[in-house]
């Protein structure tokens, strides 16, 4: 059997995805996006299913495979070079850039870049935690109904506040249906996120939004305040702690820097005192 040592360095894919019209629709629909800013280009957060389009490659591989009972994302970059138009269809590269042991844990980190004749759009890279032990032990909560959603706020376009100024945060939330349609929109179907028993299994209290559908709430929130169709540059995400499906939590956050191209800004999701998900973010003007 292949250890993971053999792993560090290998690549997978190409892949192809193409951004038709109904995937990009579904995606939107999945994280509550409007529609009508999305009409000709592509939202930047359709990343999250260029990466899913080569990860499960890297995660089904036999070595990796028996590692996954706890599998953690636990940092993600993206960095976007120009504008992708509904019905592009992209070639999807992943690559193990290191993988190794920390106690019963194991780091690796995996790139991914997407683009197509017309040229690079996308690339990234993912910090995941494997292990084949739970990751810790939490106490049975039920799940809760399938449609329940906590209130969501719009974003609507807004300015910039200037550099220092805080951003008015913003509800965000999912239900366990959306997960699935997320999911589906995606190909991100880690089962922690739609199966209770999974999740307990991985020492879960049960089923926890996916880490990347948290990063597209966010990438929404920063994109209000870029009018154009390439808003977003790069993010840089930390995720820190779980958000069940259901549970309120709201993106806030402060503007860090202006420039004449580009505003930089620091988000933070978080459901009460929980600091969930914290980011970067780098927003064209």
């Amino acid at each position: 059997m292949p250890g993971l040592d053999d792993l560090a360095g290998r690549s997978f894919g190409p892949f192809p995805i193409e951004a038709s019209r109904a995937r990009v629709l579904d995606l939107i629909a999945a994280t509550g996006d409007d529609p009508d800013r999305w009409g000709t280009q592509v939202p930047p957060y359709f990343a999250n299913a260029a990466l899913f389009t080569v990860a499960p490659a890297f995660l089904g591989d036999e070595a990796v495979g028996r590692l996954t009972r706890s599998l953690i994302h636990s940092e993600q970059s993206f960095s976007w070079r120009r504008p992708l138009a509904v019905g592009e269809v992209m070639q999807v590269r992943g690559t193990v850039e290191t993988l190794r042991a920390r106690g019963p844990m194991n780091l690796a980190t995996f790139s991914f870049e997407a683009g197509s004749d017309q040229g690079m759009w996308a690339t990234g890279s993912s910090v995941f935690l494997l292990s084949s032990e739970a990751a810790g032990e939490s106490e049975d909560e039920s799940e809760p109904a399938v449609d329940l959603r906590p209130p969501v706020d719009p974003m609507p376009p807004a300015p910039l506040p200037p550099p220092g100024g805080p951003l008015e945060p913003v509800g965000v939330g999912a239900s366990r249906a959306d997960l699935v349609k997320y999911a589906a929109a995606t190909g991100d179907w880690n089962p922690i996120h739609w199966d209770h028993q999974a999740a307990r299994e991985a020492g879960l209290p049960g089923t926890i939004v996916h880490g990347l559908l948290m990063t597209a709430w966010m990438a929404r929130a920063a994109a209000r305040f870029s009018p154009g169709l390439h808003p977003l540059v790069e993010m840089r995400a930390r995720f820190r702690s779980p958000l069940r499906p259901g549970r309120g939590a709201a993106v806030g956050g402060s503007v860090l820097s202006v420039d004449d191209d580009a505003a930089e800004i620091d988000l933070v999701l978080a459901s009460g005192d929980d600091r969930i998900v914290t980011a970067r973010v780098r927003v064209t003007r």
